[in-house]
């Protein structure tokens, strides 16, 4: 399985590139994956609705250079569907099951992801209804990726 992970905006501390290096490491013995990040766009502290969205949908044009059409595509948003590590487990399994080589995780930015995005995924999946900074975010997805193909292979993972 090849496993993507999109991100707008770059990790500034070092800490949270090595903890998703460590986990994409880890990962190496179950899938291909690769952290794909794509410029953010500087966002003014007051911002209108129209700049709002003139902003996401130039970090979604970025993106979409990236996503590929026979993949699976997750967005991550405060509003999708709630997994516990077992039913993220069985989707990312189900998956290869019907035929997907491809899974591609997407994280917007600050500001979220542009609606042309989100209306490309399959999936909406929301880790929490807390808001995450999206660097840090990008270490829970790669440890919850990590431990489901741990749950897949039946291999046991702390809990």
């Amino acid at each position: 399985m090849n496993v993507d992970i999109l991100c707008v905006g770059k990790i500034k501390e070092k800490y949270y590139t090595d903890a998703v290096n460590e986990y994409v490491k880890r990962l190496g013995r179950y899938c291909n994956i690769r952290i794909i990040e794509v410029a953010d766009e500087k966002t003014p502290d007051k911002i209108s609705d129209s700049m709002l969205d003139i902003i996401l949908e130039k970090e979604a044009g970025r993106l979409r250079g990236y996503i590929k059409d026979n993949a699976l595509k997750a967005g991550l948003v405060i509003r999708g569907k709630a997994y516990d590590s077992y039913e993220f487990a069985e989707m990312i399994n189900n998956a290869a099951l019907y035929g997907k080589s491809y899974i591609q995780f997407i994280i917007g930015g600050s500001l979220g992801l542009h609606k042309s995005i989100l209306s490309l995924c399959d999936e909406h999946i929301s880790f929490s209804k807390m808001t995450y900074p999206h660097q840090l975010m990008r270490v829970i997805l790669a440890e919850q990726i990590y431990r489901a193909y741990r749950i897949i292979k039946n291999e046991p993972y702390h809990k």
